[in-house]
């Protein structure tokens, strides 16, 4: 026995285990947490939608003016940059604004603005100014910065009817950012119970479901934006204007994800389990509902990331074209209707701000899905 406990190979066929790490214990949504804490950039476009979305849910808060305020003696004003340091070089601690004043362009003779160096408006925070009802409940007249009357501050300029252009885009985020939500959720809801349907009952509401699908896809995606919002009456409310227009996104949009959740559930429907469930009674409802939709969950989580970038594009662009949100609301489509002509690209740049929104909003939800994808594949480490 000695000798074969001093033999020196006598620990050759024992192999050293791993430790037990957090891989082999941790489910799945916490494996994709530390997945994509590891993709920095989704990490960063995360962080700057919570923003936006923050801004859009105190927006009345944050903007200095309301939707309905105008003034015609500064008409497509230039933005005003905020400044530390005075036209004599002199550094101040409060930043400040110069006040404005009217001119002839001496060359195309075209009305402008240049600043007037002789007054300075302090910028300061929580600033009285226009009264309005914060989130329509609680009336005040707060506003999270601005400048003392008469001055005047448009931080993004302003449009051809004199109104300020921040403002407008801090309330437009309210529609284009809220729509796109509220649509996918419907899509999201309407792909996941008909794609279902159709994929685990089969035969013929399977057929019935394809050729419905097939036909909404088959139509071109502009002239059946053209003809829903056609059908809404052309006076009715901001409100009523929302919920249709949030309804036609979601009718659109949820034809491909339920084809995706019928192939999923073709492929699950047969598992071990599933059978097991109706074997031992399950509904088929609960079914569905407890053991094939939780299978692809993580998918669900990825297709509504990048489903929200389509939605904002589509409200954009019916916005733009006239056929979706109407004055006096506003979006951020609306906004870019003054960038059709191109003298008023070429002359007042400033318009096409709203456009940079769009983009860097798009950017980030596509940069967040590429994220949660690449968080969500197993076989990616």
């Amino acid at each position: 026995m000695k000798t074969i406990l001093n033999h020196p190979f006598r620990f050759a066929g024992r192999r050293k285990t791993k430790p037990i790490t957090e891989e082999y214990y941790s489910s799945q949504w916490r494996l994709m947490y530390r997945k994509f804490k590891k993709h920095k950039l989704a990490q960063c476009s995360l962080f700057f939608l919570i923003a936006l979305y923050a801004v859009a849910l105190f927006g009345q808060f944050i903007a200095p003016q309301g939707l309905l305020s105008y003034d015609s003696q500064y008409v497509n004003t230039a933005p005003m940059p905020l400044r530390w340091v005075d036209a004599e070089g002199k550094f101040h601690l409060q930043p400040f604004v110069y006040g404005l004043k009217s001119g002839r362009d001496p060359v195309t003779l075209r009305k402008m603005y240049v600043n007037d160096t002789e007054t300075r408006y302090p910028v300061k925070l929580f600033v009285q100014g226009e009264s309005y009802k914060f989130w329509g409940l609680f009336p005040t007249n707060l506003h999270l910065f601005g400048v003392d009357q008469p001055g005047k501050w448009f931080l993004f300029g302003t449009d051809g009817m004199g109104r300020d252009l921040f403002s407008r885009i801090v309330l437009g985020s309210q529609i284009s950012l809220s729509i796109p939500l509220v649509g996918v959720t419907i899509s999201f809801l309407l792909g996941i119970v008909i794609g279902g349907v159709s994929g685990y009952f089969g035969g013929l509401i399977d057929s019935m479901i394809q050729r419905l699908i097939e036909i909404i896809r088959s139509f071109p995606t502009l002239p059946l934006w053209m003809a829903l919002s056609a059908a809404i009456p052309p006076r009715i409310p901001v409100v009523q204007m929302y919920f249709y227009i949030t309804i036609i996104m979601a009718f659109i949009d949820w034809t491909g994800l339920a084809r995706v959740v019928r192939s999923k559930f073709i492929s699950l429907k047969n598992e071990d389990f599933v059978m097991a469930a109706k074997i031992s009674g399950v509904r088929n409802m609960k079914i569905i509902r407890v053991h094939l939709v939780p299978g692809f969950i993580s998918y669900l989580v990825v297709a509504a990331t990048l489903a929200v970038p389509s939605m904002i594009l589509g409200e954009t662009a019916m916005s733009f074209l006239g056929l979706g949100i109407r004055a006096p609301a506003t979006s951020w489509g609306v906004l870019l209707q003054e960038a059709q002509q191109i003298e008023n690209v070429a002359l007042y740049p400033w318009k096409l701000i709203p456009l940079v929104t769009v983009v860097l909003t798009v950017l980030a939800y596509n940069f967040v899905g590429d994220g949660l994808r690449d968080a969500a594949d197993p076989y990616k480490k």
